[in-house]
């Protein structure tokens, strides 16, 4: 270990900044939400430092350095754009025995600056040594998108709860699985996050009531339309927290290899050779597993309550007296459309657009005369196989023959493909695609062969 990551507390103690620019800047940015008693030292100050001496955050002190600064520093970090002037003071904080940091010369220094996740007071570090700053900024940035923004907000209330949890449960055992079931509860992170004190005494209570063991709930997650980068962090944090995932055909396997490796995964969609899992059946799954305690994500395509049957499955568990929670996600018409380069709405061509089921049994259960309306965009789920009714449909009820037609088969992942063309050909252009496939009518297809960016097909 070349170096021994600590934290230093430095509120109301006096550090030494020297140099007045951009770099600088930053490293007093971090010093004064530290605590610190800041001094800065140099020839000339960047504006951000005139504005925080004028509000009483930092003391300037202009001209050469001084070794005199350091009479009352434990800390202090060099960091002009003089390597003399900075060996300078790293010499003379090593004399005094004072921490001092040498920007961007790590071997010259007594102390590194880490890459930081603040969720106070939850506090991550991550540091190469100095080897490698931006492989370190690239974990930051893959630590942060795992870490909730409200993290922070549940550590310092589990703080004040420490007492009480020791008072009520006896042994190590048992207080850490109440505390395991605390840093998991999703409603009493929203709650506390939107500052609803009820809501937080409430769920707090239920917690402190249930049986340690107790602690099933359903996440329902929106798996995006198939690009593993669509994911929400909301929702990778979930599938990473998941004791157990029910995901259908329409989620990527890019998606599933982010599904915490010893969660178990049950599989309810149908692929070629396979039967689909009764809606009844999957209802029955989710409440079954949560009963036992688990906690389960259903992973489900797109956004789970646009086509999704979302609802269907939480009032299964709301009946049942199961917690759940809902994560969105982007749907097919948001997803695939951007990506195969055409805007569901725009200024010339359509104020308004309309996402329509394709399950249809007879073709007359919809409203044809408005969907054939001029100045909007029809976005056809699961269309398909009825995309001959949609085309007669739609004709009948006004629509113009040229109108621009597309179908994205496999939308944002690395097999999409899109045809187009117009609607007298929709049944024929359908049959060139295979499903998960969207029909995308409307004028603003024709603005594909400007905008496509994704892809050449």
């Amino acid at each position: 270990m070349d170096h021994l990551p600590i934290f230093c507390q430095l509120r109301n103690r006096d550090c030494l900044l020297v140099g007045g620019g951009d770099v600088a800047e930053r490293k007093a940015r971090l010093l004064l939400e530290a605590g610190a008693r800041l001094t800065v030292n140099a020839l000339d100050f960047a504006p951000q430092f005139i504005v925080w001496a004028e509000q009483g955050m930092v003391t300037l002190s202009p001209g050469e350095f001084n070794e005199s600064l350091l009479d009352t520093c434990w800390l202090t970090i060099a960091a002009t754009d003089n390597d003399a002037v900075n060996q300078q003071v790293s010499a003379a904080c090593e004399s005094r025995r004072i921490f001092c940091n040498v920007v961007d010369a790590p071997k010259a220094a007594s102390f590194i600056m880490p890459s930081i996740i603040d969720r106070s007071p939850l506090m991550v570090a991550v540091s190469s040594g100095g080897t490698s700053p931006v492989l370190a900024r690239l974990l930051r940035e893959k630590l942060e998108s795992l870490l909730p923004q409200h993290l922070g907000q549940v550590a310092h209330y589990a703080g004040r709860l420490r007492a009480r949890v020791k008072k009520q449960f006896a042994t190590v055992g048992e207080r850490r699985r109440f505390w395991e079931k605390f840093f998991v509860n999703d409603r009493l992170a929203q709650s506390l996050a939107n500052q609803d004190t009820q809501a937080v005494e409430e769920t707090t209570e239920q917690l402190f009531r249930e049986p340690l063991d107790h602690r099933g709930e359903v996440v329902l997650v929106g798996a995006g339309p198939g690009d593993a980068g669509l994911l929400t962090l909301k929702g990778l944090q979930q599938i990473q927290q998941a004791d157990i995932v029910v995901y259908d055909r329409l989620v990527s396997d890019e998606i599933m290899n982010l599904v915490r490796r010893d969660a178990d995964r049950v599989f309810v969609g149908k692929r070629a050779g396979y039967h689909c899992v009764p809606q009844e059946e999957i209802n029955q799954i989710l409440l079954r597993e949560a009963q036992k305690g688990k906690r389960v994500v259903r992973l489900k395509g797109g956004d789970p309550f646009i086509f999704g049957r979302g609802g269907e499955e939480l009032e299964t568990l709301c009946n049942a007296g199961i917690p759940f929670s809902v994560v969105p996600g982007i749907t097919a018409a948001s997803g695939c459309s951007a990506y195969a380069g055409i805007p569901l709405t725009h200024r010339d061509y359509a104020q308004s657009v309309r996402l329509v089921t394709g399950h249809l049994k007879t073709g007359s259960e919809l409203e044809w005369h408005n969907l054939a309306a001029e100045k909007q965009t029809l976005v056809f789920y699961m269309g398909l196989n009825q995309a001959a009714t949609i085309q007669a449909k739609l004709l009948e009820h006004g629509m113009a023959p040229s109108m621009p037609v597309a179908l994205v088969e496999n939308g944002t992942s690395i097999k999409q493909r899109v045809v187009d063309g117009e609607l007298t050909r929709l049944a024929e252009l359908a049959q060139q695609v295979e499903s998960p496939a969207l029909i995308i009518v409307g004028h603003v297809v024709a603005l594909r062969e400007k905008l496509n960016w994704f892809s050449n097909h």
